[in-house]
C-alpha cells in the first residue's frame, strides 16, 4: 500500500481576481457520449466521456501522466491550464493521496468545471483563477511535479513559454520533481521554447517519440544534488532511447501506464 503523504507546506495567498484574457471562448459540443472544449470550431482542448467522467481520452492527455513514471507517488501536483480538467479529474481519483491545485487564467473555462464534471474544491484539489507565471514565482519548492497545459484562442500564451517561466517553474519544484509540458510540435515558437526548458533544467529534459501527434511532451526534471535520484537516471535513459524508441511503442506505454494506475491499489 502506498504511503499517505499530504502536503504540508506554506502556499502563496490566494491571487487577487484576473480579467479574463481577450479572445477566449470556451464553446462546449456534446455528441452522444462524448462532451468536448473547444475554443475554435473542430479544435478541440479536452474531450470527456459522459459514461466515465474520469477517463483521459485524448492520446496527449495519456501521454502528459508519464510524469507518473519519475514521480509514483507525488504529494503535490501544480496545473497549468484547467481546460475540461481531464488531468484534474484522474489525479484526483486515482492519487487519492496527493493535492492538487489547478491555475486558469480563464474564468469562463472554470466556469464550466460542473458541465465536465470537475469535483468541487475541498482538502486536496484548489482550482485558483491567478496568472501561472506569478503564481509560481512565489512557490518555491512547493511541488512534486507540474504540468504545464496551458492554451487559448491563439495558442500558447507567450508568458507560458518564457525563458523566466521555465526557471520559476524548476525552483518551484522539490528536488526530484518533474515537469512535463505540452508544446505543440507546429507552433512557430517551438524549438525556442524547447531550448528555454533545456536550460533551465541544465539538459537534463526528455521526451518520447512520436507519443502524441503534434503534442509534443516535454519532461524536465530537477535533479537532487549530484544527480542521484529515480527521476534523473530515468531521465538519462529517456535521453538517450527517447522512450522506447518507437511512436507505437511509446502509445502503448501510455496506455499501459494509464490503466495501471487507475488500477494499482492505494
Amino acid at each position: 500500500m502506498a504511503p499517505t503523504l499530504f502536503y504540508t507546506g506554506a502556499m502563496p495567498p490566494l491571487p487577487e481576481p484576473l480579467e479574463p484574457p481577450p479572445a477566449c471562448f470556451p464553446r462546449v459540443r456534446t455528441h452522444g457520449n462524448r462532451r468536448t472544449l473547444e475554443f475554435q470550431g473542430g479544435d478541440i482542448q479536452s474531450e470527456m466521456l459522459l459514461s466515465h467522467p474520469d477517463a483521459l481520452v485524448l492520446d496527449y492527455a495519456r501521454a502528459m501522466m508519464c510524469f507518473a513514471l519519475f514521480v509514483p507517488y507525488p504529494r503535490h501536483i501544480l496545473m497549468v491550464g484547467l481546460g475540461g480538467g481531464s488531468l484534474a479529474k484522474f489525479c484526483y481519483r486515482h492519487f487519492p493521496h496527493t493535492r492538487i491545485t489547478v491555475l486558469e487564467i480563464s474564468a469562463e473555462v472554470i466556469a464550466l468545471r460542473e458541465t465536465f464534471q470537475v469535483p468541487p474544491d475541498d482538502a486536496r484539489l484548489r482550482i485558483v483563477h491567478a496568472d501561472a507565471a506569478d503564481f509560481l514565482r512565489a512557490a518555491p519548492g512547493s511541488f512534486d511535479v507540474v504540468l504545464v497545459d496551458g492554451f487559448d484562442a491563439a495558442g500558447m500564451p507567450a508568458a507560458l513559454g518564457s525563458a523566466a517561466f521555465y526557471i520559476d517553474c524548476r525552483c518551484a519544484l522539490v528536488d526530484g520533481g518533474v515537469l512535463a509540458a505540452n508544446i505543440l510540435s507546429y507552433d512557430p515558437c517551438h524549438d525556442a521554447i524547447a531550448e528555454r526548458i533545456g536550460s533551465a533544467f541544465g539538459g537534463r529534459v526528455c521526451d518520447f517519440a512520436g507519443i502524441a501527434g503534434n503534442n509534443h511532451l516535454l519532461f524536465a526534471v530537477r535533479a537532487a544534488p549530484g544527480g542521484a535520484g529515480r527521476a534523473a537516471r530515468l531521465q538519462e535513459g529517456c535521453a538517450r532511447w527517447r522512450g522506447l524508441r518507437f511512436s507505437l511503442l511509446n502509445k502503448l506505454l501510455a496506455r499501459v501506464l494509464v490503466a495501471w494506475l487507475a488500477r494499482r491499489p492505494v
